[in-house]
């Protein structure tokens, strides 16, 4: 039971899988019962001090109470007031030792970090290519959301993120959760498809018709994390896919289900349909989403990840929404010809590839400036 509203599945605890919207007092209540399986009008939420019980009705302010505060509650001055001197009355706040300068010199730290968007930055872009020889890093079916691609709650010590934390020294209980961390990528990377509902189709089924959930995939037929997957792609050069079903990338518009994707090295997502933002912040990072022709999908071709992809018609020159020809290759040395449509609707989303993605546009054109 919670007041905010991120109330899907795994969201606020990975072993979460239903979650009910409340007011914030309901919230208290529940907590205070300590069970969601109560009729609060009729049970009693615990035990008083006396040994009576304590309801709901009894604490719950009347509509007196309210109207007495809301005044404090709607009138300006009373924030001008507060805050007209932050700095009054917050000694914790004003103990806390800060640099000065305009530059930040990027302390050590497993909350905020030095972003890599950046690194080998110059003023002239490299020349956008055709992507050869590509692996598939992940197989997904329909309505992969962009939590399911970059969590935002709790994780494990086993994950990788865990690992890392555990690494520099953190203890599990001060792990906290991925959306705390959002300003370290190290511990955004690893956890960038690593929710545990993520369901990748490339892996076999288990004797009980189950299969694996979480942040797995396959090299060469063997099982491994996906960040291990991708940092193995990557140290040898290898282009990665993701390829998935219908409406990927909906739920919150999450920049880190972008960012992620990117710094795991990949350079398209191939989808049935994408949601809105999540594909123009896709383009955004710099990684091509692709749509499949209306009788296409992953499935109907037959891919299981052991195949090798080249995507050709990006060095001739992309128009928004062109039709680009992905090369398949498969193991026992066939070849399939797959027209996609590439979902990079308009002509700045074209300079925004064309650049390497937003960040390094918008740099370039301050410094042109």
């Amino acid at each position: 039971v919670l007041s905010g509203n991120r109330n899907f599945e795994a969201r606020i605890h990975p072993n979460i899988r239903a979650n009910y919207l409340a007011s914030p007092p309901l919230v208290v209540a529940f907590a205070l019962a300590g069970r969601a399986n109560i009729d609060l009008t009729t049970e009693p939420l615990g035990t008083g001090s006396d040994g009576e019980p304590v309801f709901l009705r009894e604490l719950w302010p009347s509509s007196d109470e309210i109207a007495e505060v809301m005044p404090f509650a709607t009138d300006p001055a009373t924030y001008r007031r507060l805050y007209a001197d932050f700095t009054r009355d917050h000694d914790l706040w004003n103990a806390i030792a800060a640099p000065s300068g305009q530059v930040y010199d990027w302390p050590p730290s497993t909350n905020i970090a030095k972003p890599p968007f950046f690194d080998g930055f110059s003023m002239t872009p490299a020349p956008v290519g055709d992507i050869h020889d590509a692996k598939a890093l992940l197989l997904l079916g329909d309505s992969v959301t962009t939590d399911h691609i970059s969590p935002a709650g709790s994780f494990r010590e086993t994950s990788p993120a865990g690992h890392w934390l555990l690494e520099q020294g953190v203890p599990r209980e001060a792990f906290n959760s991925y959306g705390s961390r959002r300003g370290n990528h190290d511990v955004m990377v690893r956890g960038t498809f690593a929710n545990v509902r993520v369901k990748n189709l490339m892996l076999p089924l288990n004797p009980d018709g189950t299969r694996v959930e979480g942040g797995y995939t396959l090299i060469d037929g063997e099982q491994t994390t996906v960040y291990d997957a991708a940092t193995h792609y990557m140290a040898r050069g290898v282009p990665t896919i993701v390829f998935a079903g219908e409406e990927y990338g909906t739920g919150s518009s999450r920049d880190w289900a972008a960012k992620g994707t990117a710094l795991l090295g990949v350079k398209a997502v191939v989808a049935k349909s994408f949601e809105r933002i999540h594909r123009s912040n896709l383009v955004g990072m710099g990684v091509l989403p692709l749509q499949f022709a209306a009788a296409d999908s992953w499935q109907s071709l037959g891919l299981d990840g052991s195949e090798h992809f080249t995507l050709e018609g990006i060095a001739s020159g992309l128009e928004p929404q062109q039709t680009l020809t992905l090369q398949v290759r498969r193991a026992d040395g066939s070849t399939l010809a797959v027209p996609l449509l590439c979902r990079i609707d308009t002509p700045i989303e074209i300079e925004y590839y064309r650049h390497g993605g937003i960040l390094p546009y918008v740099l370039r054109e301050i410094l042109a400036d």
